[in-house]
């Protein structure tokens, strides 16, 4: 027999250790940056979805030490820099799985930098990104102002971290939100396939409609977007018109008839 003690956990491990632990748990979107702090030592943090060919979904987000502004940061990077950002689109033909992105503030558009980062105080970000054929899932961790510039051993604590990290988002979205875990792949085929349909559908009627073909209720969409349901009937009205289609059952129709 063969009996030892192993040594203790690295510092990647350690911090791995203790969101594994909350896996399920509502706590996990708020503890995650207290967690991963002694090897990625961020301010803010958030996890999304988004994509020339898919709804923008933002699944989690905190801040640690600073006030969480990351919805207002989410809020303000839709309002503009999204539909232009390509600073994580990984070239398609290399097909690298799991990829890191190290950028600065000044690196970033000029509106991207002034809505987001200047606005929020951020100065730099690290993101851990998997893309798909039709949308890119990144989790981005921020370095604030008043935070030393990461440190290439950060970089790499991060990379060890990556592919981990990826797969317990993920699985933290599926636990946590039932729901949203079933119909992400879904609600990012029929917004891919919605837009193919009408090219002129605003990013708000593709969310909407996208969200009724999974299932959703208008009261759903409503409280999912942080929208009021008569905003959510303006935006379906205004797809429907655009379809040619009056009623839910005709967009089920549609989008099953096409190709």
């Amino acid at each position: 027999m063969r009996q030892w003690t192993p040594p203790l956990s690295n510092g990647p491990v350690q911090a791995l250790e203790g969101l594994i632990g909350l896996i399920g748990e509502p706590e996990f979107e708020s503890a995650l940056l207290q967690c991963l702090h002694p090897v990625v030592p961020a301010a803010s943090y958030s996890i999304y979805r988004t994509g020339t060919a898919c709804t923008p979904q933002l699944y989690m987000s905190a801040s640690l030490g600073v006030p969480d502004t990351t919805r207002d940061c989410w809020n303000a990077y839709l309002s503009g820099p999204y539909l232009t950002d390509r600073s994580l689109v990984q070239d398609q033909s290399a097909n690298r799985g799991t990829v890191l992105c190290h950028i600065t503030a000044q690196e970033v558009s000029a509106e991207h930098r002034a809505r987001v980062y200047e606005a929020h105080g951020m100065a730099e970000r690290v993101s851990v990104v998997r893309q798909d054929a039709s949308s890119i899932f990144a989790i981005n961790f921020y370095r604030h102002a008043h935070q030393a510039p990461f440190r290439d051993a950060h970089l790499c604590d991060i990379e060890a971290l990556a592919p981990a990290l990826i797969s317990l988002a993920q699985k933290q979205i599926a636990l946590s939100r039932p729901t949203l875990g079933v119909c992400i792949d879904a609600d990012v085929r029929w917004a891919g396939r919605l837009q193919k349909l009408d090219p002129t559908l605003s990013r708000r009627e593709l969310e909407v409609c996208a969200r009724m073909l999974t299932g959703m209720t208008l009261d759903g969409i409503a409280c999912d977007l942080q929208l009021s349901v008569p905003t959510v009937k303006t935006y379906r009205n205004r797809a429907f018109s655009r379809l040619g289609i009056h009623f839910r059952n005709e967009l089920f129709a549609l989008l099953h008839s096409s190709p």
